[in-house]
């Protein structure tokens, strides 16, 4: 893969860009300190902001690394980060990249992340060059899968308590697109608003 860092990406509601220090309280307001997001997370609710804090100190320090991404999704008209969506693991081998993501709770059921999700595919399959995308979620969790699958990624099956998150291990629902159905479309995959 030719990495290219964490570019900015607009979208018709959405910026995505790196996140700087000046991020830190929305951060922490707006979905860090959030239980019912961090639920199906690997990471606990933030419970002050110097915690959120040190996330930004690491996540700002490294995007010197052209192959860590780590996007802020900033709601149009909003001016402030609701939400973060990442390439949580990678496989240079392969030309694999694994997405996550999150949005605080007051902005879910909106399609905001499906929105940001499919402004990624054609930028990691178009100037990456990577040839897998892939994300999962617990199956508890199944508005994530509805996320994965609005963005055109397939259904490959549950993995039986292959991962952990703060209820404990966990099944893992995988989702994949490949490069090759992505160009077969000749379009960014499906993203109804």
């Amino acid at each position: 893969m030719t990495h290219q860092g964490t570019k900015t990406i607009k979208t018709q509601r959405l910026t995505l860009r790196p996140f700087c220090m000046d991020d830190m309280e929305p951060m922490f307001r707006n979905w860090e300190s959030d239980a019912k997001v961090t639920e199906y997370l690997r990471w606990p609710t933030a419970k002050s902001t110097e915690e959120t804090q040190k996330v930004l100190e690491d996540w700002t320090a490294s995007y010197s690394d052209p192959s860590f991404y780590q996007w802020a999704i900033v709601l149009s008209g909003l001016g402030e980060p609701i939400g973060s969506i990442s390439v949580v693991g990678r496989d240079e081998t392969t030309s694999k990249v694994h997405i996550g993501y999150c949005i605080g709770s007051r902005w879910w059921g909106q399609g905001i992340t499906c929105e940001a999700f499919g402004a990624l595919i054609p930028f990691f399959f178009e100037e990456v060059g990577a040839n897998r995308i892939e994300s999962q979620h617990d199956p508890r969790n199944p508005n994530s899968g509805r996320v994965m699958q609005k963005c055109g990624l397939t259904y490959e099956g549950t993995l039986r308590q292959a991962d952990y998150n703060n209820t404990g291990i966990v099944d893992a629902c995988m989702y994949s697109i490949l490069r090759t159905e992505y160009l077969s479309q000749r379009k960014r995959p499906p993203c109804p608003l």
